[in-house]
This record gives C-alpha cells, structure tokens and sequence, in this order.
C-alpha cells in the first residue's frame, strides 16, 4: 500500500507564509486525485483543498480559497500547497491524502494518508 510523506511544517507568524510538499514513500502506478485534510487542536479533520489527476481542476474549503494554492508535479508524482497570509485559524497537522472515488470533503473517501505535519500561527 502506497503511502505519503508530508514537509514543510513549522511555525509562522500571523500574515506569513508556508509550503507543504508530499511524496509517496512507495512504488506508486500512474496519477489519481490529490488532496490536503488538516486537523485542528481538539476537532475533527476537515477539508483544505484537492486537484485532479492531470492537475487542471483543483477544489478549495471556503475558509482557504484565495489564500492557499494546491499543485502537483506529475514528472515526481509529489504535490505542494502554498499557503499565504496565514491566520491562528489555520493551525493545525496538515495530512497528504490521494485516491479517492470523487473528489470528496470526507475523510473516508480518500485511501491514502501521509503522516502528517504541524503547522503553527502565532503572533
């Protein structure tokens, strides 16, 4: 089973700037639907942002659009979000997820998960 591995995570100021990649750790067989589900301190996982196999459609929450960016690079079959003017909001273990049936907002839909990476907005 094919799993991924998320960098990038650390700690930003309020208005700053990260960027997240994810790499499969394992052999992977062509390109499927990518995503970002993050999990803040004390609630559910939720829904960041996804883009399509050949990376021409992407999909974002209501509470990133405009300021995070999703991309792939199907030539290293790894994925990036960048993330900009960042909010104490948006704190959080940020996940790589990939494969899904659809294009999903539910955790369940998605087969593969990275570990996981912290992301922290201060003041």
């Amino acid at each position: 089973q094919v799993q991924f591995v998320e960098s990038g995570g650390g700690s930003v100021q309020v208005g700053g700037a990260l960027r997240l990649s994810c790499a499969p750790s394992g052999r992977t067989s062509g390109h499927h639907p990518m995503g970002w589900f993050r999990q803040p301190p004390g609630k559910e996982r939720e829904f960041v942002a996804a883009i399509n196999s050949n990376g021409f459609n992407t999909y974002y929450s209501r509470t990133v659009k405009g300021r995070f960016t999703i991309s792939r690079d199907n030539a290293k079959n790894t994925m990036s979000l960048h993330m900009s003017n960042l909010k104490p909001e948006d704190t959080a273990v940020y996940y790589c997820v990939a494969d899904p049936d659809r294009i999903s907002y539910d955790p369940a839909d998605w087969g593969y998960w990275g570990q996981g990476t912290q992301v922290t907005v201060s003041s």
